[in-house]
């Protein structure tokens, strides 16, 4: 299950480190005609336990990681993302309304953030890049606070200690080395906490991620690397950078990868759960490629319908993670009415609380923008403070 190059692996003890071998010679890949997303899949090497028809599949390496995940587990696991769906939605419309710069939505990609979130530990520390509002809300973080940075009224959002969780990252790929290096940290402290960093499928091209899966390797960080394969980096395909899966990257590093559907929250958790396991066994890290679909913009501020084919979208819209879930529920008599209307009216709430504190939040005096630059103010920094507030004054005056 564990991967290098594209077959199904055993592992292997070497002088250094644990890494996966291949059992058979690696096919060549299709060729592409043009890039473009993957079809809604999901390829034979993808795992997956949960069908988009809603059906439960056996998986002899999958199933003993979610054995405890019942029905109770599974409507909870549901309800989540028809919240975070509904939050994703609210602010969506809080910006196309003026009440938000910029938000970057995350429909479509439910279960690879709520799967993954739902397995981590509280002492576990996640690293995210601006897209993860779902794993916030997993990690306890207060639903004003998803908004504050997207309103312009703080350069932060939350405490990170608070929530195990540091607030989200705007250089793409950076918050891998931070995960690395807190992974690695752990060790010295001799915890058998987990680093988990979350990025896209774009951010495989960056420096940042590759260096980072080299110190990793390297020190056998307790460190998970979870990438959201979501087709588009902006407007452009993945098949544009990427001629092989993405997992097949991280076995050059030493890191084994598994590929799983990232609709489907059961393989999801399943597979952030192995790769927890391996952390905390002092086996260092593992490289997760969650495959799924943005169905939205990749911001509030782009236009998907330039660069997106319709057809495309119309079949990862048949894939949907909640709809896959309701699905079974419903094949199992869980689904019922009260169930619906318990979670449509803590989704709304959730979705109401969140716009009160959206609208009720205070633009910061313009003067604070120079209070946290450095732990202690610096004569250069107070010249700087002082021209503006002159330049300030000037409007008073007028």
């Amino acid at each position: 299950m564990l991967r290098q190059d594209v077959s199904r692996t055993a592992v292997r003890t070497s002088a250094d480190h644990r890494v996966p071998v291949t059992d058979r010679t690696p096919q060549e890949p299709p060729l592409r005609v043009s890039p473009g997303a993957e079809p809604a899949g999901p390829p034979d090497d993808v795992l997956q336990l949960l069908t988009p028809e809603g059906v439960r599949r056996s998986h002899a390496d999958l199933d003993d990681w979610v054995a405890d995940v019942g029905d109770d587990e599974l409507a909870a696991l549901y309800e989540d993302m028809v919240v975070v769906r509904r939050l994703d939605l609210e602010a969506t419309a809080l910006q196309r309304q003026g009440e938000l710069g910029l938000w970057p939505p995350l429909l479509g990609q439910e279960a690879a953030q709520v799967g993954s979130a739902r397995a981590l530990r509280r002492d576990d520390f996640v690293f995210s890049s601006y897209r993860e509002n779902a794993v916030a809300y997993c990690r306890g973080v207060d639903l004003t606070d998803l908004v504050r940075v997207w309103r312009g009224t703080t350069a932060s959002g939350w405490d990170p200690f608070a929530v195990g969780m540091a607030t989200p990252t705007i250089i793409i790929g950076a918050q891998t080395l931070h995960a690395t290096g807190y992974a690695m940290g752990c060790v010295k402290d001799g915890a058998d906490s987990v680093a988990v960093a979350y990025f896209g499928d774009g951010a495989t091209s960056e420096g940042d991620v590759n260096e980072a899966m080299v110190f990793a390797a390297t020190f056998r960080a307790p460190v998970v690397f979870f990438c959201q394969n979501n087709q588009f980096a902006i407007s452009e395909p993945v098949g544009l950078v990427a001629v092989r899966p993405l997992a097949d990257r991280a076995p050059g590093f030493g890191i084994p990868s598994l590929r799983v559907d990232g609709n489907d929250v059961l393989a999801v958790t399943a597979a952030t759960r192995i790769a927890l396991d391996r952390a905390r066994r002092g086996e260092g890290p593992t490289f997760i490629e969650a495959v799924t679909y943005r169905r939205g913009p990749h911001t509030t501020s782009d236009d998907p319908t330039r660069y997106v084919d319709p057809a495309v979208a119309e079949e990862w819209c048949a894939k949907d993670p909640i709809l896959r879930v309701e699905r079974l529920l419903e094949s199992r008599g869980r689904l019922t009415a009260e169930l619906t209307a318990a979670v449509t009216e803590h989704a709304d709430a959730a979705a109401a609380e969140m716009r009160r504190g959206c609208l009720g939040l205070e633009a910061p005096p313009p003067l604070s923008v120079f209070d946290h630059v450095y732990t202690a103010p610096t004569s250069w920094l107070e010249r700087q403070k002082s021209q503006y507030a002159a330049y300030l004054a000037m409007f008073e005056e007028a």
